[in-house]
């Protein structure tokens, strides 16, 4: 298991810090029930489980998908 930074998961998936903030938040008009949840790894520190991410890309293209056919 890996875990992957902040700027890990921008990389992979694209999106800012703010964008990826906001699919965290309730109260955003960006909100993503399906986005997954940091994990903290130290005090001030958090990061997000490497296969959580993947999972999350795999859903978003079968989304995708599904609206091309």
């Amino acid at each position: 298991m890996r875990v992957l930074r902040m700027r890990q998961v921008q990389d992979r998936i694209g999106l800012s810090k703010s964008s990826i903030y906001d699919r965290l938040n309730v109260k955003s008009p960006r909100y993503d029930n399906t986005f997954p949840r940091p994990i903290k790894i130290g005090v001030s520190a958090v990061g997000w489980l490497e296969e959580s991410i993947n999972d999350w890309i795999c859903s978003r293209m079968e989304d995708v998908a599904e609206l091309n056919n």
